[in-house]
């Protein structure tokens, strides 16, 4: 038998089953929620794992405008299931083809509301609310509504006030319901797509005001409403648009509801690879895809690399590379030297342990840690490697690592970016960092110092005079992914009786011990890109003019300090001599630069 069709980005379930394409039977969703009985459900998951097929396939089973297409379902799990003995009183067999076809439905999506402004956002929002009221312009027809409503109704355009557009969707749910005599159901898809680029753009309190009111009108105090869903990468906070929703309830990436309705779980993916004839490749699609955990379900892929790869045959950043992270981009890059060196950490394959919040509260992104990480695990670039409980405080402790091989090319691309977008010359820095050549080191530091430095500021006031642990972090990041093959980098851990700025250690060791060799020279000696074969030890300095008369006086305070704190006891205790550790000072004063 033929595999079937690679159908990229189909998000329409009609259109998939009808035309033969891939898909994996998720219906037993239907079941789950219908029998869970919430009146409003909000789900978070990342981008790209089938929310919005899972919307379109709700749409097309409830649906009233899909009375009679029992077609859609037939063969699929739903469309099995039965009764338990005794639970139904009418003698049918099957428990929910009875409610094919039998809901009014209102369907909407914000995914492409990315607009930049206030103003713009809200316009689209409005738009894509008159559209859903022209699909129902027959509503007009005959007396279903008053002479009134149908005015109302016919104000609904991408120029409405803030009152018709707020109540829209309520007073729509209320005409479908005297129509058909039935209360409706509202699917709202990727309703958090505006907020975050409100987040970025700035407008995020605006936006904020006009959502409350609308979400209120139509989740809450809405008499026609029979059920909603709404999905979302991130949970907005409670307090930000849902201080009026207590009939909310919220499926986060910790929640056991709905564990393997959204992703492919290993099964699944395993089962379509030998589909496909690439059943010999499950290690490598394990190591690049696996590694998201919804609530306590582990090993679930990400639909969109796996289709991608079934589609291509080899292994790519399919799932990383379809937007362009801006939010992400912007939380790490802007982010406080805590935030980037634990990024150096998970870019080691390392554990970061912390206390997750997952309401995402936009506003406090820029000052709260711990929302970082809540965002990041939120949005998919995270999973939980452990759990526990603090038995003294009763505080939650998550382990967090990147997510896969995928994830982690995603980030490592990200930062490289960051330097070589904004100067040429941060390549011509590292080589003459490698090869000791100080005054090229001073000439090109000093040029991706000047071109970078507000770039890693906090792009809220970005100034001469910014504080340069933002920026040499960030430009530690960089050394971390352009040098991860040949050199263990870490910055501000201890050493000796201090905290150094960063020590970079060559990852190859030789034989060691005076005379003898130095431990990078086997890397030197096989065409590393360290010409001496040395470690590294770097230590930032901002010129203090009370102290210091100019950045030579900043310098010698620098290499003062590594010697006086003894940091390079650290590399000793690991066999490094230290004729084979070269020490430099970085002295800032504004974005001018000198090392020595």
């Amino acid at each position: 038998m033929a595999a079937r069709t690679i159908g990229i980005g189909k998000q329409d379930f009609e259109a998939v089953i009808t035309s033969n394409i891939f898909y994996v039977d998720k219906t037993h969703f239907i079941k789950e929620w219908w029998g869970n009985e919430d009146d409003v459900t909000l789900i978070i998951r990342p981008r790209r794992f089938g929310k919005t097929l899972t919307m379109s396939m709700v749409e097309k089973f409830f649906s009233v405008e899909y009375a009679g297409r029992k077609d859609l379902f037939q063969g699929l799990a739903i469309w099995q299931e039965k009764f338990s003995a005794g639970e139904n009183p009418l003698g049918e067999d099957y428990k929910y083809r009875q409610l094919q076809g039998t809901y009014p439905v209102i369907s909407l999506t914000f995914a492409n509301v990315k607009e930049v402004d206030y103003r713009h956002a809200r316009e689209k929002i409005c738009q894509l609310i008159a559209s859903e009221y022209a699909r129902h312009a027959f509503l007009l027809e005959g007396d279903y509504l008053t002479e009134q409503e149908k005015d109302t109704f016919r104000r609904k355009s991408i120029d409405m006030g803030d009152v018709d557009a707020t109540l829209a969707i309520n007073q729509l749910s209320e005409y479908l319901s005297r129509y058909y005599d039935k209360r409706v159901i509202i699917l709202l898809d990727e309703y958090d797509t505006p907020l975050q680029e409100a987040y970025v753009h700035g407008y995020w309190r605006e936006l904020v005001d006009f959502t409350r009111s609308l979400f209120n009108a139509t989740f809450k105090t809405n008499p026609y409403l029979a059920r909603a869903i709404m999905t979302g990468i991130t949970r907005v906070s409670k307090e930000s648009i849902f201080s009026d929703l207590n009939n909310l309830e919220v499926v986060t990436t910790t929640s056991d509801k709905y564990m393997d309705s959204f992703g492919f779980t290993e099964e699944e993916v395993f089962s379509a690879l030998e589909e496909y004839g690439l059943g010999e490749n499950k290690a490598d699609v394990k190591k690049w895809y696996d590694g998201f955990t919804f609530g306590n379900r582990r090993d679930i892929y990400n639909p969109w690399s796996i289709l991608n790869y079934l589609d291509k045959g080899k292994v790519g950043t399919y799932w990383a590379n379809t937007s362009a992270n801006s939010l992400v981009g912007k939380l790490i890059r802007e982010g406080s030297p805590d935030v980037k060196m634990t990024m150096e950490d998970l870019l080691q394959d390392k554990t970061y342990e912390t206390e997750i919040d997952e309401q995402i509260v936009f506003n406090q992104l820029d000052y709260k840690q711990n929302a970082v990480w809540s965002l990041l695990l939120a949005s998919g670039y995270l999973k939980v490697e452990s759990y526990e409980i603090d038995p003294a405080g009763g505080r939650e402790k998550y382990g967090l690592k990147l997510t896969n091989m995928e994830v982690r090319l995603m980030f490592e691309r990200m930062i490289e970016g960051w330097f070589r977008e904004y100067t040429p010359h941060y390549n011509t820095f590292i080589k003459a960092l490698m090869l000791g050549d100080i005054d090229a080191m001073n000439t090109y530091m000093n040029r991706v110092a000047f071109a970078t430095f507000s770039y890693f500021d906090t792009g809220t006031h970005p100034s001469e005079e910014a504080d340069p642990e933002r920026f040499y972090h960030g430009f530690v990041l960089g050394l971390t992914v352009d040098l991860a093959d040949s050199y263990i980098i870490t910055s501000n851990r201890e050493s000796g009786f201090g905290r150094y700025d960063i020590l970079m250690e060559p990852k190859l060791s030789g034989t060691g011990g005076k005379g003898k060799g130095c431990p990078g020279e086997a890397l030197a000696n096989n065409g590393g890109r360290n010409g001496r074969g040395d470690a590294i030890i770097i230590e930032f300095k901002v010129n203090n003019p009370k102290r210091e008369k100019n950045l030579e006086d900043t310098v010698a305070s620098a290499l003062g300090q590594i010697e006086r704190m003894q940091y390079e006891a650290a590399l000793i205790q690991r066999g490094i001599p230290r004729e084979c550790i070269r020490k430099y000072g970085f002295a800032f004063r504004g974005k001018e630069v000198l090392i020595g």
